[in-house]
């Protein structure tokens, strides 16, 4: 299996570090990066051949949340897993509601990550 998986943190330490990790995954053929909500959405506009998101929730200009009410609203994106990444676990209920299909706890460990990974690709 090959996947595309697309990376959204405003943060570079955690992108390079989620990088890192996906690295490490022989199903991940391919990475790609957004730094916010915004330039995510763009980003899937041009490339429709992705398979999965790993979401940050707090962002600047478009959050993980208003990404996943925007993301989730064109039908055409209904097949696409997005796992939210947050440290925050009071928040799992609402990005649940607003689409998201899963969540992983920063800081994210390898193991978790890639049994992620293996459940929605």
């Amino acid at each position: 299996m090959a996947l595309k998986v697309l990376i959204v943190d405003d943060d570079f330490i955690n992108r390079k570090l989620l990088q890192t990790l996906l690295k490490k995954n022989t199903s991940v053929t391919e990475i790609v990066e957004a730094e916010n909500g915004s330039d995510a959405l763009d980003k899937i506009k041009k490339d429709p051949n992705i398979d999965l998101i790993l979401l940050d929730i707090m962002m600047p200009i478009v959050d993980g949340i208003e990404f996943l009410k925007i993301f989730r609203s064109d039908i055409a994106n209904a097949h696409i897993p997005v796992i939210v990444l947050s440290t925050d676990d009071t928040r799992k209920t609402e990005v649940y509601d607003n689409g998201a299909n899963d969540f992983l706890r920063k800081p994210v460990k390898e193991d978790m990550l890639s049994a992620k990974i293996a459940q929605w690709s």
